[in-house]
């Protein structure tokens, strides 16, 4: 028996049997493929306004394809662990699973500063991906299946509350960019994205997703329309950080009208190009935005294998 099977038959109390063990083996392993592959997918997409990826480095000069793609690798052998640590809690109310979810994220985190050399390549990613995969182990342990909205709603149910322990507090001096750009503008970054079940990946993302590929657009197309969507509609606590609102403003004109033309429109990708040397220029990076774009793709792979 794995090493895996074996936690998890602890974990359910299911004893020691490869059978009782094997769905749950097969949905860990198979999810946290999943997820290493969206993280790949996200950076290797071309052309991303502002951020990294096969064209160039983006508004960035300490990361390259190479460095994401180190951090990813660092950061993989966790996943199978937020999924397990899902599974521990499924009998707990929901907000009592995030403490565990939360140290395993320091920790990955951890291992990405020593792959990237201190460089943040996905510390929004660990945190999303962290709390997806805890919600599926509490699915998956309860023997529900892991759709979308189902999926989404428990991520909200773990993450009750986190803005207002987080972020509340007129006696607090904020101590990162996300709490400084909450007080001064009441942008809730990716807090409020996983209390709210991941809402802005749900409505705008994975529907323009759907909506390019019920026009016949590629899968690369498909998710490019999701990221124009995303930008003309996300209030990305990166842009704020560098330009203030201005910056969102600008960048929300533009998606817009990029997202106008649709997936398959002849200057489609010409657009984003240019939209791409436009935020270069300004030094500008919707970091925020890419790790929404990994989400979508995540959610769009788990509806098409139907697991």
């Amino acid at each position: 028996m794995s090493l895996l099977a074996r936690e998890i038959s602890v974990l359910t109390g299911r004893g020691t049997g490869q059978t009782a063990a094997a769905p749950l083996v097969s949905r860990a392993g198979y999810l946290s493929q999943l997820v290493h592959e969206a993280l790949l997918v996200e950076v290797h997409l071309t052309p991303k306004p502002g951020l990294v990826d096969l064209r160039n480095n983006g508004a960035h000069s300490d990361m390259n394809v190479a460095t994401f793609e180190a951090s990813a690798a660092a950061i993989a052998p966790f996943f199978e662990q937020f999924f397990l640590s899902g599974v521990a809690s499924a009998d707990m109310p929901a907000t009592e699973a995030l403490p565990e979810l939360r140290r395993l994220g320091l920790i990955a985190e951890a291992a990405m500063f020593r792959a990237t050399d201190g460089v943040n390549t996905h510390k929004g990613a660990i945190f999303a991906f962290g709390l997806a995969l805890g919600a599926a182990g509490r699915l998956t342990a309860k023997g529900a299946a892991l759709e979308t909205v189902a999926l989404c709603g428990e991520v909200a149910a773990i993450a009750a509350g986190i803005v207002a322990r987080d972020l509340d507090g007129a006696n607090r001096t904020a101590t990162t960019a996300g709490e400084y750009i909450y007080r001064r503008y009441g942008i809730r970054g990716a807090r409020g994205e996983a209390e709210s079940g991941f809402a802005t990946v749900r409505e705008i993302g994975l529907a323009a997703f759907r909506a390019a590929r019920s026009h016949g657009a590629g899968e690369e197309r498909c998710l490019l329309a999701a990221l124009a969507a995303l930008l003309a509609q996300n209030a990305d606590t990166n842009l704020i950080a560098r330009g203030g609102p201005e910056a969102t403003e600008y960048v929300r004109r533009e998606a817009e009208a990029i997202a106008g033309l649709g997936a398959n429109a002849s200057d489609f990708i010409a657009r984003l190009e240019a939209l791409d040397d436009a935020l270069i220029a300004r030094n500008l990076s919707p970091g925020g935005t890419a790790d929404l774009v990994g989400l979508t793709w995540f959610f769009a792979r788990l509806e098409s294998s139907g697991a």
